[in-house]
């Protein structure tokens, strides 16, 4: 399996009208090959950042099947999803992607004493 993780800051003024963009835009992404299933995280509030910040914080990770999956998604998908997004909201966002090949996976209710 593969994390692909999109680390998105977001113009504060825009921060709704992009959140709700998002979530369809998840939606569209989930109906790729390979795609399994997405988290959207928020940042737990942080003293470290004021609540009057210029922009907001959400990741996106998408879990995928394999690695084959995600390159056919950067070459033939990937520039028109990314420009829908620039089109709307143009640069008052940015992203940041990593990519995670998944090694295990453990569950609380599997660890035993």
């Amino acid at each position: 399996m593969i994390v692909y993780e999109v680390n998105l800051s977001i113009d504060t003024a825009i921060f709704q009208a992009y959140k709700d963009w998002l979530e369809a835009h998840i939606d569209e992404m989930l109906r790729f090959p390979g795609f399994i299933r997405a988290t959207l995280l928020h940042p737990a509030l942080d003293d470290k950042l004021p609540a009057t910040s210029a922009q907001q914080q959400l990741s996106v990770q998408y879990t995928l099947e394999n690695a084959e999956d995600l390159q056919s998604y950067l070459r033939d998908h990937a520039p028109k999803m990314r420009g829908d997004g620039i089109a709307r909201f143009g640069n008052r966002f940015t992203a940041t992607r990593r990519i995670f090949e998944v090694k295990k996976v453990l569950n609380a209710t599997e660890i035993s004493d």
